[in-house]
């Protein structure tokens, strides 16, 4: 889902920088058949002129993503029947193309949602488009749109064992979903506020508010949500988040305006922080909630339902849809409000990244750590069993390598990682 593998890596010496794709994008190989092998991307002529590429972001469902070196958004891969994604995507089909947004300033990051996008400018500014549930609406920061949040009674960790049958039917209607032509919104329809009950899809990017003051470092985009990290450390969501992904202690279904999740709170003077829980605007603590050092989120990922982040301590959290065991806890609850994952607390980590049904994440000292599905051997231990807790990946192909950078699609995973050499 995100994660991307940009270039903070050194590489070397470096003449030139050139983008492959391979895979399933609809619109850029002949008769929508699969590219088996990396082809390379041509820079669009729009941006020539000194320009280059810079970053490959998390593309969403059929349509690829990328930043050039001066901060243009590129966006390629859709065909007109594939409805939403053409739509996400800028209808740049082929060839690649610069992407309009309501601003001059350049693009620092982005990140593609199963039909919805968001970007973060080099101004701390984000914007996104796409699926009209995914994109915040002009209320107050926080707030609820009314009549669209709803609660389901049910237990914070209420086992998925009882409430299986309950998700195959939610996935299913989200198939359902995802075959559906829904109405275009036009830029004229947003300004003058035409809807159709809700259900239709905004071309136009929307900024994000969060605060007054308040800059976006980053961004990260699930199936039917996104968070947004600030520069002082703190996670925004908004969207879907019937399965806990929004951190907030209940399953509600929509989250219209980006909304504070807290996730760190110094307790006293002491050096050691704890957990808070929010809800309904009261704080209290809980001994269900690990205990975990940090200041401040330092990194942040979406799955298709679930989140993870990372404080600067190096402590893993996540929270959201665990049917599969991805978020680590050791069980198959859904995690309804932000936690530690126990297990690897005496491991710092350093960055996250979430599929569809599966986690992986990278620790400080280069190690790879991996748990959820792994139907299709996302995982990477060798096996198509679940882990429902972080398990180290030790194999042959890892020995020698330090792991730099990781991400995930719904079904697979990469890591970028270095040669560790010996020194005589």
């Amino acid at each position: 889902m995100n994660g991307n593998i940009g270039g903070k890596v050194p590489i070397g010496e470096c003449k030139a920088t050139v983008v492959y794709m391979s895979g399933y994008l609809p619109g850029a190989a002949p008769e929508k058949s699969p590219i088996l092998s990396p082809v390379p991307v041509r820079l669009p002529a729009a941006v020539h002129g000194g320009d280059s590429w810079k970053d490959v972001c998390g593309g969403g469902c059929g349509f690829a993503m990328a930043i050039s070196e001066k901060g243009k958004l590129i966006t390629w891969g859709s065909t007109d029947d594939e409805g939403q994604s053409y739509v996400a995507s800028g209808k740049h089909g082929e060839t690649p193309e610069p992407f309009p947004l309501p601003t001059e300033a350049p693009v620092v990051q982005a990140s593609a949602g199963w039909a919805h996008c968001a970007v973060v400018t080099e101004a701390g500014e984000a914007f996104t488009w796409g699926w009209k549930e995914c994109i915040p609406s002009k209320d107050s920061v926080g707030k609820q749109q009314s009549g669209s949040s709803e609660k389901v009674s049910q237990p914070s960790q209420g086992s998925n064992a009882a409430s299986g049958m309950t998700l195959q039917n939610e996935n299913r209607k989200v198939g359902e979903e995802s075959v559906k032509r829904r109405r275009v919104s036009t830029a004229k329809d947003e300004t003058e506020g035409h809807t159709s009950g809700g259900d239709f899809f905004a071309t136009t990017p929307s900024l994000v508010s969060v605060g007054l003051g308040v800059r976006i470092t980053s961004v990260a985009t699930g199936g039917r949500h996104t968070l947004a990290l600030s520069d002082i450390g703190q996670i925004w969501g908004w969207g879907y988040g019937g399965e806990g992904q929004l951190g907030l202690g209940s399953r509600i279904k929509m989250v219209s305006s980006p909304h504070l999740i807290p996730c760190l709170e110094s307790i006293g003077s002491g050096k050691e922080r704890s957990f808070i829980l929010h809800q309904g605007g009261t704080t209290t603590t809980s001994t269900q909630v690990s205990r975990e050092p940090g200041r401040y989120i330092k990194a942040i990922s979406c799955g298709g339902r679930h989140s993870a982040a990372i404080t600067d301590a190096g402590g893993l959290i996540t929270f959201g849809w665990g049917l599969y065991g991805q978020c680590g806890h050791g069980n198959t609850n859904d995690q309804l409000r932000p936690m530690a994952v126990s297990s690897v607390k005496s491991v710092p980590m350093e960055s996250v990244a979430a599929g569809l049904w599966h986690t992986i994440c990278i620790s400080s000292d280069g190690k790879v750590y991996a748990f959820g599905g792994n139907q299709f051997g996302q995982l990477g231990t060798g096996t198509d069993h679940a882990e429902i807790l972080p398990r180290l990946l030790d194999g042959q192909n890892l020995e020698g390598k330090h792991a730099k950078a990781v991400s995930c699609g719904a079904r697979h995973s990469a890591v970028l990682a270095v040669v560790l050499t010996r020194r005589n």
